[in-house]
């Protein structure tokens, strides 16, 4: 079953130095399941790689094989929520609305959320909404 992934989780496939056992299994069950992204996704990967570029962690050249090979992947982006189901869960949680937007998607979609962001897990687990792995 598809599940919601965060950019938190996908930076760590980019750089090896902060590889782990959780963003690996998400990686495979992704290419055999399929997941969910919100729109913002793509902003939000872009910036990791930019950020990373500037600070010498990647190239120009190493970031377009990344994108590419996420271009590759079953991943489909989510329309947009209606109404203002973001704020309220950003609000509730002292989360950014960027987090809440995967926290809501996972909701309206009823599906697991997967990310290494430990608010947005304790936010995830509160909402009654299930992390990969957990």
């Amino acid at each position: 079953m598809p599940f919601v992934i965060d950019v938190s989780l996908m930076a760590v496939w980019h750089f090896p130095d902060e590889r782990n056992s959780t963003a690996d299994a998400a990686l495979a069950r992704l290419e055999h399941e399929g997941a969910v992204v919100p729109l913002i996704w793509w902003f939000e990967v872009r910036q990791v790689l930019l950020k990373g570029e500037r600070r010498g962690r990647t190239s120009p050249e190493q970031s377009a094989q990344f994108l590419a090979f996420l271009d590759s992947l079953p991943l489909r982006v989510a329309p947009l929520p209606v109404g203002d189901a973001v704020m309220q869960l950003a609000r509730r949680h002292q989360l950014s609305f960027y987090d809440a937007a995967y926290l809501e998607l996972a909701q309206r979609e009823r599906i697991e959320l997967a990310t290494l962001d430990a608010a947005l897990a304790r936010a995830t687990t509160a909402e009654g909404v299930a992390l990969v792995g957990a």
